[in-house]
């Protein structure tokens, strides 16, 4: 029973719509602005980078936060990846927000942070490099995602930690297949390149 309460208060803390909250502050709503993602990056484009910013902040927070008040209520390893994966699911699917969320990149490393943080040592460095070399962020996002299944794997973390890994990765690719389209076609907007162009940000 605490395990599905947890599971509960883990959903609702994914769903809590961090971005769009902070740009309703500054008058603006992200939906409607750029790329229409509740992710950092259109946030920050809509309503300033220190909302940007504390949306990516916000984020990360929801999928860190539910996994951690498990992990200190000593819930087991099936009950933590359900929890993971209950704040994952809030955030795609936001029920203040009529199940219309973003692509889960921020949440997933949240939630990472909690399950599996060595692994994190790995994706976030992915993730960077990927954007330095290409200035695709979408690309970095994808490519960290792909590839953070894997090394939790390689690390030895329970078996429900590495499918919560697996289908947070597949997910987010399927979120990201517009970008994928659009990297493949070479009309994907970069970091620095053409303001006229808004791709949806991996921070979402």
């Amino acid at each position: 029973m605490a395990v599905l309460a947890l599971i509960v208060l883990a959903y609702l803390c994914g769903s809590i719509p961090t971005g769009v909250w902070l740009a309703w502050r500054r008058g603006v709503d992200p939906r409607d602005i750029g790329s229409g993602n509740i992710g950092a990056t259109n946030v920050a484009r809509a309503a300033g980078n220190t909302a940007g910013v504390l949306t990516l902040v916000g984020d990360i927070l929801k999928g860190l936060l539910p996994v951690a008040l498990a992990t200190h209520l000593g819930v087991g390893d099936v009950g933590l990846a359900l929890v993971a994966l209950a704040a994952f699911t809030g955030h795609l699917y936001p029920c203040f927000l009529g199940f219309e969320g973003g692509k889960g990149v921020a949440v997933t490393l949240g939630v990472l942070l909690g399950l599996a943080p060595f692994a994190m040592a790995f994706a976030v460095p992915t993730f960077l490099l990927t954007v330095a070399i290409t200035r695709y962020v979408s690309l970095g996002s994808i490519l960290a995602a792909a590839v953070t299944p894997v090394v939790v794997a390689a690390l030895g973390y329970p078996h429900p930690t590495t499918l919560v890994a697996l289908i947070m990765s597949v997910w987010i690719g399927f979120r990201h297949r517009d970008n994928i389209r659009r990297i493949r076609f070479g009309t994907e907007a970069r970091i620095g390149g053409r303001p006229s162009t808004f791709p949806d940000s991996g921070y979402a």
